[in-house]
């Protein structure tokens, strides 16, 4: 995989057109060779995105496309996204490409030593936020990013900061410090929303504790004072198995006096009142008088 200018440094025009019309080579954009006419992997698919977007030199991946390319897993980009300062100059990009402009690409934003080159995970994920199709959405690769170890929350700050006309800024510095917090899924940040507007206490999140096995455990959010417990199920605990792991791990814990709620995610998201409801009646049953 290489640029045609990069290819001219070694060979004349006649042979990389021979190469090319013998079928020995693939150029499926104006300013990309691909020496080999076999199948294109994925990884190849983002080089000929990074030096078709960089007009025969490579240009980072963004957003998205950029975490992906880091390792994030549990969310696909659309399309392949490619960043360039807004004073590049660009070709028409291959189908499936999106090319974004930015007037702040410094070298604190682009990991120039990865292949194909692509901007850091804190930037990556301002980016990802900025250009994700809703709020939910971006809320969700915030999230899922701190859950998988990706990122710091004082460094994603930092990019937030250094962008002052990114879309979507006081979302994505609010869920990350809710994520850091450790509120790492869509489901318990819509729970951390919904908690803070009705004037609830506010429950620790991925709070590690032994159950009456001594196994560690680790509780979508809990109430020490009032050793109250919650859990939000997705839709993996529809699984027979995981059912079954859930109800032993709640049995482990009212073995030990604590109280359970457990909600579906879909209730947290499109019932809120009954969430609150049932969570204001308990924490008053467990002590709260507030």
């Amino acid at each position: 995989m290489l640029g045609v200018r990069q290819a001219r440094r070694w060979l004349t025009k006649s042979t990389i057109r021979h190469q090319v019309a013998s079928g020995r080579w693939q150029r499926p954009h104006f300013g990309v060779l691909v020496t080999h006419n076999g199948e294109l992997t994925d990884r190849q698919r983002l080089w000929i995105a990074s030096l078709a977007a960089g007009d025969g030199e490579p240009a980072p991946l963004g957003g998205l496309s950029a975490l992906r390319a880091h390792g994030l897993i549990g969310f696909e980009p659309p399309s392949i996204f490619v960043l360039l300062r807004a004073d590049q100059r660009h070709r028409r990009p291959p189908k499936g490409v999106s090319v974004r402009r930015t007037t702040t690409l410094g070298p604190r934003d682009v990991f120039t030593g990865a292949r194909p080159p692509r901007t850091r995970p804190p930037r990556s994920i301002v980016d990802a936020a900025a250009w994700a199709r809703s709020d939910r959405e971006a809320r969700g690769i915030i999230a899922t990013a701190f859950q998988q170890g990706f990122v710091r929350l004082d460094d994603v700050l930092d990019a937030v900061a250094r962008q002052p006309r990114a879309r979507r800024r006081t979302l994505t510095a609010t869920t990350a410090r809710d994520a850091a917090g450790g509120a790492t899924s869509l489901g318990e940040l819509d729970l951390l929303g919904i908690i803070r507007q009705a004037g609830l206490p506010v429950p620790t999140f991925q709070h590690g504790r032994r159950d009456a096995d001594g196994r560690q455990r680790y509780l979508d959010g809990y109430y020490e004072r009032y050793r109250l417990h919650l859990e939000i199920d997705g839709a993996h605990h529809t699984n027979p198995t995981q059912v079954w792991a859930d109800m032993a791990r709640q049995n482990a814990l009212w073995v030990t006096g604590d109280r359970v709620l457990r909600f579906p995610a879909w209730l947290v998201r499109d019932r809120p009142e009954v969430v609150v409801a049932q969570l204001r009646a308990a924490l008053r049953e467990a002590g709260w008088r507030g």
